[in-house]
């Protein structure tokens, strides 16, 4: 048979690195791999759809399939996941202590649809706090003019006002014209020490893993995509991504665990282990049905934040040929 040659677009991660240098082969595939950021694979598949196969964010993978002729259906690869106690940042000097402090205030954003500032919502409406009580200010974090990437249809409560002309939210934050901000990367003032710029849950890492002990969710960010008409003229090409990023993934986590000369750049590898072994022993799981509960949690606060003109449900998500594996 005749490989395919398939252009993948994904992130440089550790469970990303044997599918881009050759180690894990994909079945039936000749890969033509690109390692990009976050804002260049999104703003290409959903503009452009320019490559066969690439990662894509969850958010508006989910508002695409509510809109005719999705370009892409994913499988179950989450190529993201990560807490989002830590993507809440609050100006020092007004007050805010707790998340229902941020009713009435204007927060910044870089783009509403975005799946880490879903998650976010999703924390702070557990809290009481909702969508439409807050002022969001959109606009780029270092480059004014940051519109959605997507075309949204958003509810007329929700109050979603575009940041001045050649105005920065990094600045704005930094200078006190909005009080806080929602997003996956920390604002640059936040990084360089602010003083007036913090958390809003300063242990971050304490509250999600409280969090996780109650509902049991690690919220994934982004999953794999697979260009429609590929997937339905091949019907193989499904399963075989998700077996090779499984295997990529196994790979990554066999280094993890080799701490006679730790494959990262950071100390404490050895305990970050533990922990994460102590929620968990598959953390980072991939496949439907081990993330059922925490795919329906976010499709549920997606629609009610009026992202998607209705309510998903998870077996929607998926191509068939993905969700089912044989059994020795």
């Amino acid at each position: 048979m005749t490989r395919l040659t398939l252009s993948i677009a994904m992130g440089d991660y550790d469970r990303t690195r044997p599918i881009h240098d050759g180690r894990v082969q994909i079945d039936g595939v000749n890969p033509i791999t690109f390692l990009q950021s976050p804002e260049e694979m999104f703003f290409q598949a959903f503009r452009h759809q320019t490559c066969d196969v690439t990662e894509l964010s969850l958010s508006s993978y989910c508002v695409s399939l509510t809109r005719e002729n999705p370009p892409y259906v994913a499988v179950p690869v989450f190529l993201s996941r990560a807490f989002r106690h830590s993507s809440v940042y609050v100006r020092a000097d007004r007050g805010i202590e707790v998340p229902q402090d941020l009713r009435g205030r204007r927060i910044g954003i870089a783009e509403y649809q975005l799946t880490a500032n879903v998650w976010a919502r999703a924390l702070l409406s557990d809290a009481s706090v909702d969508p439409d009580q807050i002022t969001w200010i959109r606009g780029g974090m270092d480059s004014p003019g940051r519109f959605e990437k997507i075309k949204l249809s958003l509810p007329g409560d929700i109050m979603l006002e575009q940041a001045p002309e050649g105005a920065t939210l990094n600045i704005m934050l930094a200078e006190g014209q909005i009080d806080g901000f929602i997003g996956p990367r920390w604002p640059r003032c936040f990084h360089e020490g602010h003083p007036q710029v913090r958390r809003l849950w300063q242990d971050g890492f304490g509250a999600a893993r409280t969090w996780y002990a109650q509902t049991g969710m690690f919220p994934i960010m982004h999953v794999l995509g697979l260009r429609r008409s590929l997937a339905e003229a091949h019907p193989w090409l499904p399963g075989a991504f998700v077996k090779a990023f499984t295997e990529a993934k196994a790979l990554a986590l066999q280094a993890l665990a080799d701490t006679s000369a730790t494959k990262v750049t950071m100390p404490f590898v050895e305990d970050v282990l533990a922990i994460a072994g102590e929620m968990a022993p598959d953390l980072w799981s991939y496949g439907l049905e081990p993330n059922r509960e925490t795919l329906d949690y976010f499709l549920r606060h997606h629609h009610a934040q009026g992202l998607s003109s209705r309510r998903l449900e998870v077996d929607e998500l998926f191509h068939p040929a993905a969700i089912e594996s044989y059994l020795l």
